[in-house]
């Protein structure tokens, strides 16, 4: 490296060096006088005249926006001179600028992600729109009604019932308007409707069980289980039984022999042609042809009964019996 130069030194300075390097070279002691006693060593002391020349620097001109009527030499008037609000509102801004910048930079991963998921839900918003408004338009209208279970009724006179709600979309279609309609079978125990997109209508329905023929004044009547009336003819129909029940069908000797008869067998219930009951616990049922009975008793077991009293039909023909009692699940009397 290179030393640097020292300063130059004031015209003072170096009179004052030279008149003390020669009064030390004529006060020098000689060699055969004795030493001078040594003294305490001082510390030198900073001479105020050998410092570095001043150099002054130029003023400062006034800020374009500092205020002229203010007194520069006050600490209001320096910092109006300094400083001005235009040089403060740029700092700021800028400042603000860097910090949004940095932001910007720092969040940019979870911006993105922010993004895809806004991007995500808004297209399955639009997904779900688009569907309904394809649903509850026109394109999805009903064209074909199909009745499924029907088996006592004609399904095409229940799908002529519901004509009505043809053309309309199928999310619309009005259920309180098919109940009405559907109310007209008594035949129909419950219904269900499914819409098979784009333009079929499906009626599930179930259809209700008669259990025989109650004898009125309009003629007889065919009544299911819970004493719904499904007909009315003015003779007995051939193959249905004919209830002869004590108290009608409101009373309990009415809703224990259509428990009966519902639990039978296909093939037994066929064979009935009478159902006498007096109360819940005396049900008796009449086989045609042999005009053999069957003592049930009460409703309760009778999913039992009817397994034990096939076995023993099967086993002991009713051509050959007079009456079967199952009322003691357990054991059947054969007689």
């Amino acid at each position: 490296m290179r030393r640097p130069s020292p300063l130059p030194q004031s015209p003072v300075a170096s009179r004052g060096t030279a008149e003390k390097a020669a009064s030390a070279r004529t006060q020098r002691p000689a060699r055969d006088q004795a030493p001078a006693p040594e003294r305490e060593p001082v510390e030198p002391t900073l001479d105020e005249n050998r410092t570095a020349p001043v150099i002054p620097l130029a003023s400062p001109s006034p800020l374009p926006d500092a205020n002229p009527d203010l007194d520069p030499t006050t600490d209001e008037g320096l910092n109006a001179a300094e400083v001005g609000f235009r040089e403060v509102w740029r700092a700021a801004h800028a400042r603000r600028k860097a910090l949004r910048a940095e932001i910007r930079r720092f969040t940019v991963r979870q911006r993105r992600r922010r993004a895809v998921w806004f991007g995500a839900a808004a297209s399955v918003l639009l997904l779900a729109l688009g569907t309904l408004g394809a649903a509850y338009s026109p394109l999805f209208g009903v064209e074909k009604i199909t009745v499924v279970g029907a088996q006592q009724l004609a399904a095409g006179d229940v799908a002529a019932a519901l004509s009505g709600q043809l053309g309309k979309p199928l999310p619309l279609v009005d259920e309180s308007a098919v109940k009405a309609e559907l109310v007209a079978f008594p035949l129909i125990e419950t219904y269900a409707l499914e819409a098979r997109p784009p333009h079929e209508l499906v009626v599930r329905i179930v259809e209700r069980t008669p259990i025989g023929l109650i004898e009125t004044r309009a003629g007889y009547t065919l009544v299911d289980a819970a004493g719904v009336a499904l007909s009315t003819t003015a003779t007995p129909s051939a193959g249905t039984p004919v209830l002869t029940i004590t108290g009608g069908v409101d009373s309990d000797a009415f809703a224990a022999a259509g428990q009966v008869m519902r639990s039978l067998p296909d093939e037994i219930r066929a064979q009935v042609t009478g159902v006498a009951a007096s109360t819940p616990d005396d049900v008796t049922l009449e086989l045609g042809g042999t005009n053999t009975q069957v003592v049930w008793g009460s409703a309760e077991d009778s999913a039992e009964k009817a397994l034990n009293l096939a076995k023993t039909m099967a086993a002991r023909p009713p051509a050959d019996v007079y009456t079967y009692d199952v009322s003691s699940p357990d054991v059947v009397v054969v007689r």
